[in-house]
């Protein structure tokens, strides 16, 4: 069944990323605020449920690879080396992912077909491009790890 969990972890990941993608395109290419409005209401709550389970599915199969292959040993005993250093970054980026994304859930939610402030705008937008770039970062490190642990 250990070797299920890296179908699992990609599965969600191409799931999370392309999805993640299709939603950045689609915000800076609808550029009609009308469109927008009528638009992101419908399928942006479908969108953010598809995307969280995703996200579940991500951490619980990383959690289970990274125990399975000794590396949470490593990072408890503070052993180095490059596979660990490259887990360390990538997990850090991960937990910075996971806070930008329940800031963007929150405020997408609480403004569902509702006009956002400047504020919630700006964080809103600001997460959604942190998460872009994030998930670019994520996808290089678990390669390098991957690759060092093959």
């Amino acid at each position: 069944m250990e070797d299920w969990f890296i179908h699992f972890h990609l599965f969600a990941a191409i799931a999370w990323i392309g999805g993640s993608i299709f939603m950045f395109v689609l915000g800076v290419t609808m550029t009609d605020k009308q469109k927008q409005r009528e638009v992101y209401p419908h399928i942006g709550p479908i969108f953010g449920w598809f995307e969280l389970v995703s996200l579940v599915i991500l951490v619980i199969s990383g959690i289970v690879m990274i125990s399975n292959d000794g590396l949470l040993d490593m990072l408890l005993t503070g052993e180095s080396n490059v596979a660990v250093e490259y887990l360390k970054t990538k997990l850090f980026i991960v937990a910075t992912l996971i806070l930008a994304t329940a800031i963007h859930f929150v405020i997408a939610y609480k403004t569902n077909g509702k006009t956002r402030s400047k504020l919630q705008n700006f964080f809103s937008r600001g997460t959604s491009l942190y998460i872009f770039f994030a998930n670019i970062f994520i996808m290089h490190y678990a390669i390098l790890i991957r690759s060092i642990m093959s």
